[in-house]
């Protein structure tokens, strides 16, 4: 890690936080596991996410030219996240100023390194500068909100052939404070990267958050989960998404069943037992078996 001075807005000096690369086990804020921050459709998304359950308040706003940022850009934060800590439990200095390569983050979240996944990371990274949140988790008082985009803002480094060298990015603070925050952040199955669905990938990060590593497991009504999940689809079709990947067992690490009962459907789910020695490997990606044994 390397330390530099640079401006953040006009609003004082950052120190640029320089990352572990790569190579290192994945986390998750639980906030974003739990609240529908993201859109779940590989389509543009325009229509604000508008969500209120208790005290919990959210609305998340896309522009026309860029869309909402989806959960597949979402892993970016994840990226974001693991960095911080990663360099937290080393007693080392952060900042919400970080600099990487593309390569570092296309294949921390096991994406191709070609010239179209650098593209894609570009546009992801401007779906998450121009989505709008505002929300009343972590306030003091349900009527107060924070609001703030994902990345306040990002640039290319770039030699002069016009190659790129680099990425810089300052996220908000809302969600440096929650990285920081050792009860906030949950280790995530690097498998996580492969799962192909939107609603698929949102499930597997609220189950993981709601179910952890319970014997007992954890459950829903698929109606409560439709209500959380931010999705545009209606009920019915929600319903039928989520049986589909109960009957495909997609989800790393837990098992999925469904139950009716008085007329409601609900989604039961707990962790699988798994081997100390395998469980660290997936942790930080890497295979299950050595190659030649």
């Amino acid at each position: 890690m390397r330390s530099l001075k640079t401006s953040d807005g006009g609003a004082g000096q950052l120190d640029l936080f320089v990352g572990a690369g790569s190579d290192i086990a994945a986390r998750d804020a639980q906030d974003l596991m739990a609240w529908p921050f993201f859109s779940l459709a590989k389509t543009k998304r325009v229509k604000p996410i508008d969500f209120r359950m208790g005290e919990v308040a959210i609305l998340v706003e896309a522009t026309a030219e860029h869309g909402m940022a989806t959960i597949w850009d979402a892993d970016v934060l994840i990226w974001v996240a693991s960095q911080i800590v990663e360099a937290r439990d080393a007693g080392k200095a952060t900042s919400r100023l970080i600099a990487a390569t593309p390569h570092e983050i296309l294949t921390f979240t096991r994406r191709g390194t070609g010239k179209a996944g650098y593209e894609r990371l570009k546009a992801a990274l401007d779906r998450l500068q121009s989505t709008s949140i505002a929300t009343s988790i972590r306030q003091a008082g349900a009527r107060r909100r924070r609001r703030f985009s994902w990345i306040n803002e990002w640039r290319e480094r770039l030699d002069d052939k016009g190659r790129a060298l680099g990425i810089e990015m300052i996220v908000p603070d809302w969600l440096y404070e929650g990285v920081l925050d050792r009860a906030l952040v949950l280790t995530i199955d690097p498998a996580y990267f492969a799962l192909t669905g939107g609603l698929e990938r949102w499930l597997y990060r609220i189950v993981r958050k709601h179910g952890g590593k319970q014997k007992g497991g954890w459950s829903f009504d698929i109606s409560h989960l439709h209500a959380k999940s931010g999705a545009l689809s209606p009920l019915k079709r929600f319903a039928f998404e989520v049986r589909t990947i109960v009957r495909r067992q997609s989800l790393p690490g837990y098992s999925l069943a469904l139950e009716h009962q008085y007329g409601r459907e609900r989604l039961l789910f707990v962790a699988t037992p798994v081997d100390p020695f395998t469980a660290a490997r997936r942790r930080i990606g890497l295979p299950l078996v050595e190659k030649g044994v």
